[in-house]
């Protein structure tokens, strides 16, 4: 698989977290950023496979978009691990963390899937809590489940790391009051705003959604070959399933300030799966209003890390009218 590096040179996480706390505090009642020591992330609500998110921290944005739209590339399937080893992370310890397609040619249908894969002893010793999100029978409800694979298709965005703790950003945020409805999108876009396009800024982690409700989406199954290619973006956007999710909901995420390299990235991708074992999960959008059905206001719990590295794996070839990213 063709990889390429790229070395980052991120600021401290002290000087992240005064440059993103007007953003945040412009957008929430109630927010705070601070630099903290990680707490233990296998912990609920947040189960992650590894105690924290330090240690040779580094991301990867693997396949992408063009891989589904014209139409699904479906010999673009790929193994976590292999791509662990294409990112230089050590065989003997390491976690995965991120957002992307689900392996089809394992499950039998797409899907999304919240990669959450801890390993030790040379990949010997596997701690597997990846999650897939799949339409039903019908495409109203959505299957939630563990994943029984170390495989993903099609894109992928991973965060990785030793799985250590270490200093972390923690921002909480409750109560919106402001436009931007997407958590990350706040974040990344506050980065941008400081630090322009020619410095990439790249964060991963998860975050919690405590209370309130969000909306996500969730791919079904790939459409017939009479109803393909796409043409328009808004014949991808009709395709995909819309579903609104209470708390708790664990999101798995990687954003970018900027892609100065224009490597194709994908600039912000958070997938989530419900920290109390309901049967929900899908590509998170944004948080939902409190309404007249009583919803409670909206609450995030957050730890983030900076990469260091990013790793571009088997970057397609984009014609201008594939660009999906916005």
């Amino acid at each position: 698989m063709q990889t390429t590096r790229h070395l980052l040179s991120p600021p401290s996480l002290d000087e992240l977290a005064q440059a993103l706390h007007p953003a945040l505090t412009a957008n929430y009642e109630d927010a705070s950023i601070s630099v903290v020591d990680s707490p233990d992330l296998r912990e609920a609500p947040y189960r992650l496979a590894a105690r924290g998110l330090s240690g040779n921290e580094c991301v990867a944005d693997i396949g992408g978009q063009p891989h589904l739209f014209p139409r699904p590339r479906l010999e673009k399937k790929y193994s976590m691990l292999e791509c662990a080893q294409c990112m230089e992370m050590s065989k003997d310890r390491g976690l995965l963390i991120g957002a992307g397609a689900g392996p089809f040619h394992v499950l039998g249908k797409n899907s999304e899937l919240a990669p959450n894969l801890s390993w030790t002893d040379g990949f010997s010793k596997l701690e597997n809590k990846t999650h897939f999100a799949m339409t039903g029978e019908h495409n109203t409800d959505v299957v939630c489940e563990p994943s029984p694979s170390t495989d993903c298709a099609l894109m992928m965005n991973l965060y990785g790391s030793s799985g250590n703790a270490g200093p972390v950003l923690k921002v909480t945020a409750r109560a919106r009051k402001g436009e931007q409805k997407s958590f990350t999108e706040c974040i990344r876009q506050a980065l941008h705003q400081v630090y322009g396009d020619e410095r990439q800024i790249t964060l991963g982690g998860v975050f919690v959604i405590k209370r309130g409700k969000a909306l996500f989406h969730v791919m079904p199954d790939f459409p017939p070959e009479s109803e393909l290619p796409w043409k328009e973006r808004e014949q991808l956007n009709s395709w995909l399933t819309f579903h609104e999710f209470g708390s708790p909901m664990v999101c798995l995420t990687i954003f970018h300030s900027a892609d100065p390299e224009k490597l194709g990235l994908r600039m912000e991708h958070t997938h989530a799966f419900s920290s109390d074992g309901k049967s929900e999960g899908g590509h998170y959008h944004f948080d939902l209003p409190v309404g007249d059905d009583g919803a409670e206001e909206i609450e995030y719990e957050a730890y983030f890390n900076t990469a260091k590295v990013l790793y571009r794996l088997d970057q397609p070839e984009v014609r201008p009218q594939q660009d999906l990213h916005n």
